[in-house]
């Protein structure tokens, strides 16, 4: 089982809206390169725009980010996509044997190692900007 993919794909929207500045993107436009329907796109910048990541105006198609590229990071994204709850990246199997000796020690045990993944993971995710990826994609697009 994997994380949700509105992770990628709000990121996937973001880059497509900042590199794609001259034309409206719309939600079909998007759905076209994401390879999905319009309906996940709208969606997703329903929960980008709620998070202050996109404007868009009613009745009139395309989005424009609301801040600058530099100024975006990924877990601003990872945040507004609801990827996962507050700590809760992993899940624990709820009610296992309390008679058992792993049973009753596993979620005490694996709980803080989980906590701490989690906390490395987003401190990743918040030292890497829209920027990063924009800049990246470039530079790929310049190499072929």
């Amino acid at each position: 089982m994997s994380i949700s993919s509105r992770f990628a794909v709000g990121i996937h929207i973001l880059a497509l809206i900042d590199l794609n500045k001259e034309t409206a993107s719309s939600s079909e436009f998007i759905a076209g390169s994401v390879n999905t329907n319009a309906a996940v796109i709208r969606k997703i910048m329903g929960m980008l725009k709620k998070a202050g990541l996109i404007e868009v105006q009613p009745g009139v198609a395309g989005a424009k980010l609301s801040r600058a590229l530099s100024e975006i990071t990924l877990f601003d994204i990872y945040k507004a996509v609801n990827v996962v709850e507050e700590n809760e990246l992993f899940n624990i199997h709820d009610k296992p044997h309390p008679d058992c000796v792993v049973g009753k020690n596993i979620q005490s045990t694996i709980e803080p190692i989980f906590m701490a993944a989690q906390s490395a993971m987003e401190k990743v995710f918040q030292n890497l900007t829209l920027e990063d990826i924009v800049k990246d994609i470039e530079a790929k697009e310049s190499v072929q």
